[in-house]
């Protein structure tokens, strides 16, 4: 029988003590703060009155201190700031919190469901065909075959003994990340864009570390859609905007459009639905309900996705059923898929999917 398990509650305690243990607090509210280095020291000093976070050994400002000296905070015009090697440590903290820690391999591709002349070997074995390249040929395997078939007193190795190993090819994806930045993200007490820009976040330190290769490019969308450098997604923060959804696919598209890969797909994270547009330089809005000229424009957008082969992802972190039905309507005429995520497993969800394209030709 179904049903839930009730246990006593046990709060968890706050890192407390040494550099190490502060560091992971700072960086996880650094993603809260956009990147504000001021304001997560001013938290951690409340915390500390609350919790006793530090002890008599090691006070905050010797933690501050620490920060200065290992190069995470640099002081500015009187005012702290995070340097480069503290928003690759939050990029890293957040691959670990949703993926796990991820060393680098090989050669950052990615395996296709064919087999071949490709770049890693499988568990495959077939005779040896004309073309196959030499450093294909499993030699223990060969040699066994060439005992069997002409026995061990005269050693003979003819070509139908030769035993090949299949490799799989390898393909590589550029990727384009849209993020919703409009007000809703933060709307009705419920902070979406923090677990939106941790995942993109985890996404790129995957990239980086483990498909070098592989391109990710990064765009916001609001009332317009613009590109993000790598460097400045902890500082991202939702603005009084509109959900401009055709310009961010319009923007993902040209960019994908001159990326030499075969494997292109989007990746879009938002919570609400299209309420904008640019035309002739002014901006049409309308945030109530789903206007037919919005949508109709958006619709074909993703239309014109599906023709460049351009698969779309969409994950929705809102569970209104109008929203939904939009949603399905615009993942039918794309052909690609959508995922209705918690903002607890958007991070989980992004990342499977993306594994997953990565062992197929997405196109």
């Amino acid at each position: 029988m179904k049903g839930f398990r009730f246990s006593r509650f046990e709060e968890q305690p706050l890192p407390k003590g040494g550099f190490d243990e502060m560091l992971k607090l700072f960086t996880q509210l650094l993603h809260y703060t956009a990147g504000d280095a001021v304001e997560a020291l001013s938290w951690m000093n409340e915390l500390d009155k609350k919790y006793h976070l530090t002890t008599n050994d090691y006070a905050m400002g010797d933690f501050i201190d620490d920060l200065k000296n290992k190069g995470y905070l640099k002081e500015e015009a009187g005012a702290f700031r995070i340097t480069t090697k503290t928003e690759q440590t939050i990029r890293q903290s957040a691959l670990e919190e949703i993926f796990g820690k991820l060393k680098k391999a090989g050669r950052g591709q990615h395996a296709s469901p064919r087999s071949g002349q490709g770049e890693e070997k499988n568990a495959d074995r077939r005779s040896f065909s004309f073309g196959d390249s030499p450093d294909q040929i499993d030699m223990t395997a060969s040699i066994q075959n060439a005992q069997i078939n002409h026995g061990i007193h005269h050693f003979m190795l003819t070509e139908r003994d030769l035993e090949v190993e299949e490799r799989d090819y390898k393909t590589l994806t550029s990727t384009v990340l849209m993020i919703d930045i409009s007000h809703s993200m933060i709307l009705y007490g419920e902070d979406r864009i923090t677990p939106a820009k941790k995942t993109a976040m985890a996404l790129a330190e995957l990239i980086r570390t483990r498909y070098p290769k592989d391109t990710l490019d990064i765009i916001v969308f609001g009332n317009d859609a613009w590109p993000v450098q790598l460097k400045d997604l902890p500082y991202l923060q939702v603005g009084p905007y509109h959900t401009n959804t055709y310009a961010g696919l319009e923007l993902a598209a040209d960019i994908l459009r001159r990326r030499k890969t075969h494997n292109k797909q989007i990746f879009m994270i938002t919570d609400g639905k299209p309420t904008c547009l640019k035309e002739n330089g002014r901006y049409y809005k309308n945030s109530m309900g789903l206007d037919r000229k919005v949508i109709g424009k958006t619709l074909n957008m993703a239309a014109q996705c599906k023709r460049l082969h351009i698969p779309i992802t969409t994950f929705m972190i809102a569970q209104d059923p109008y929203l939904q039905a939009f949603v399905r309507e615009f993942t039918q005429i794309n052909g690609g898929r959508a995922f209705y995520s918690s903002l607890s497993g958007l991070g989980e969800y992004l990342f499977e999917d993306y594994i997953k394209n990565r062992r197929k030709t997405v196109r």
